[in-house]
């Protein structure tokens, strides 16, 4: 029998994915827009925490805002009308992550709807896997985990860990009722990437949203500078 040619179709795609990520990172830059992209996994807290720090955010920058789902428009319309700020809709068509040429389409017809803005923020499709493997030429990667998720999630997920500058994790109100050690999870956060920032917060009742505020306009003004 013939010997099988294999080919790397992943290595090809994520090697294209990535020369996309850095022109559109380029392009980002060059127009003074700066873009997080917020990843997480169903029900962490994703929207919950952006309207809570949009609302602190934007008068002081422009934001607008990449909802991205498989389907529906429930989370850009909530986004829309808790904080008034530019959103978009993303349907995926079915794939489980956004990459960087998605991204760059979804930047364009938010800047050709609502004109430039400060920051831009992605809120990737909901899960701890797939968003993580693909660049999507933000400046900074941000995750939210969830206490009710486990402490054990920086060991299970670690590329999810690995790319993310900034790990917060939500829900801290409800941690007298889940089997959840914050001090373990930090140490495994800090296994998979000793650079990465974490901050506790509740967005439901605001604990600790000052600080990841505080936290986010630095950021923002470092790489302005």
């Amino acid at each position: 029998m013939d010997e099988v040619r294999i080919i790397e179709v992943k290595q090809s795609v994520l090697a294209d994915n990535d020369k996309d990520a850095d022109a559109l990172r380029k392009k980002m830059k060059d127009d003074k827009t700066f873009l997080i992209n917020l990843m997480a996994g169903p029900g962490a807290g994703k929207t919950t925490t952006l309207v809570r720090v949009i609302n602190m955010m934007k008068q002081k920058y422009k934001i607008g805002v990449l909802e991205a789902d498989i389907d529906s428009d429930v989370d850009a319309v909530t986004i829309a009308g808790a904080t008034g700020v530019d959103a978009v809709q993303l349907h995926t068509g079915g794939m489980c992550h956004l990459d960087a040429e998605m991204t760059r389409q979804g930047v364009n017809e938010l800047e050709k709807e609502y004109g430039h803005h400060d920051i831009v923020i992605l809120e990737n499709v909901g899960n701890l896997v797939c968003p993580a493997e693909f660049d999507t030429g933000a400046a900074m990667n941000m995750m939210i985990l969830s206490v009710p998720e486990g402490d054990d999630k920086p060991l299970k997920y670690p590329l999810m860990f690995q790319v993310c500058n900034l790990a917060v994790i939500n829900k801290t109100d409800v941690m007298p009722y889940f089997d959840f050690d914050m001090e373990k999870c930090r140490e495994g956060i800090a296994r998979r990437n000793p650079n990465a920032a974490v901050i506790p917060i509740s967005a439901k009742t605001g604990d600790g949203i000052d600080e990841l505020v505080e936290y986010l306009n630095c950021k923002v003004e470092e790489w302005r500078k």
